[in-house]
């Protein structure tokens, strides 16, 4: 997979489907519909219920399988819909990498669309981090950025207040920073968290949270990294009732959690000004994503 390159390749309605006959017959005449988003993988939605997930970037090959080994064993226990796998693609001559059939998670991407039944969506969102976070066994992965205590990744936060802030906010993101540095490290077994849960990994129907997708980064880790989620997708006024609902919220879990949450508001930040520059991997809506994730921290 070292010489795979998405750009060598046009991803059409065409593809797909010889993709599917090939390896899946008995559901290549379903109806194919392109779905917009996605980071490592593009979507297609295949008939009503399933979902054609293929790469795009040379590392998603592997969190696909990763996905399809650890996903179905998982899955049964959260409270969400989440993209189940239900077929392997494998390399050959008409696409030359893993990919994935999935089942089809309904709703529209926070990142799209306003989270607007905050009490409501703050039990969702309890609920979901609560039944997803046991502890993982001992051969769970180990992700190099999102496994990790926030001090070895300090830099990017630094570098991140240093573009981001404004006069008026700038020391207010250096508090939540040091605050989180200085909160107790998580000294319990690390538990199994989803580790990429922005606004456009959860899904949203009538003003509530309805799914969570694109499970790659799945690892063991710290809980903080996804209660982060908290602001990042939780309207004004719903943090606390989440907060409240979820087991682990103990003082310096939330602490680093904030942290946590500045560092993702950062990368939004990031990939939002790309795609109002036209540039390649940018996406519009994510700027405001982490403009609301910043002001939700500094209510």
């Amino acid at each position: 997979m070292a010489d795979f390159r998405l750009s060598d390749l046009v991803i059409d309605e065409d593809l797909v489907r010889a993709m599917l006959r090939e390896q899946h017959p008995d559901l290549a005449e379903l109806r194919l519909r392109p779905v917009d988003g996605g980071w490592d993988n593009q979507m297609w939605r295949l008939g009503e219920d399933l979902a054609v997930r293929i790469p795009r970037t040379p590392r998603a090959p592997s969190l696909l399988e990763q996905e399809r080994r650890l996903l179905p064993e998982l899955a049964p226990r959260l409270p969400l819909p989440v993209p189940v796998p239900v077929g392997l693609g494998e390399p050959s001559n008409i696409f030359p990498a893993t990919w994935l059939v999935t089942t089809w998670v309904a709703g529209e991407p926070a990142d799209r669309t306003a989270v607007e039944r905050g009490p409501h969506a703050a039990e969702a969102l309890a609920g979901f981090l609560a039944a997803l976070h046991e502890e993982a066994p001992e051969d769970a992965p180990v992700n190099p950025t999102r496994s990790v205590p926030l001090k070895q990744i300090g830099e990017n936060a630094e570098r991140g207040i240093e573009f981001w802030s404004t006069e008026e906010n700038a020391a207010a993101l250096h508090q939540i920073w040091s605050d989180a540095l200085a909160a107790a490290e998580w000294d319990r077994p690390s538990v199994w968290i989803h580790g990429d849960l922005h606004p456009a990994n959860v899904l949203v129907t009538e003003g509530t949270l309805t799914g969570v997708i694109d499970f790659g980064e799945l690892c063991a880790g710290d809980p903080a990294a996804d209660l982060a989620a908290v602001w990042m997708l939780l309207p004004e006024g719903a943090a606390q009732a989440c907060l409240d609902a979820y087991p682990n919220a103990d003082e310096a879990t939330v602490l680093r959690a904030r942290g946590w949450a500045l560092l993702r508001a950062f990368g939004l930040l990031e990939v939002g000004h790309a795609g109002e520059q036209g540039r390649p991997g940018g996406k519009v809506t994510w700027k405001r994503a982490g403009e609301l994730t910043i002001e939700r921290l500094l209510a």
